[in-house]
């Protein structure tokens, strides 16, 4: 239960985060370039949950 709840804690922040990311005033190949990194470390995130790492 508990990595479930870990897991969409996670999600969730990840989803905030881009958000957040989407109203900075900042151009639009810089969003794009930070929301690559924001879903990256997401996704190394979510996979050491799982334990893969």
């Amino acid at each position: 239960m508990g990595l479930l709840i870990s897991v969409l804690v996670t999600f969730l922040v990840v989803i905030l985060i881009l958000y957040l990311i989407n109203l900075l005033p900042i151009d639009g190949r810089a969003k794009q370039i930070v929301r690559i990194i924001v879903v990256i470390i997401g996704v190394l995130s979510l996979l050491r949950y799982i334990a893969v790492f």
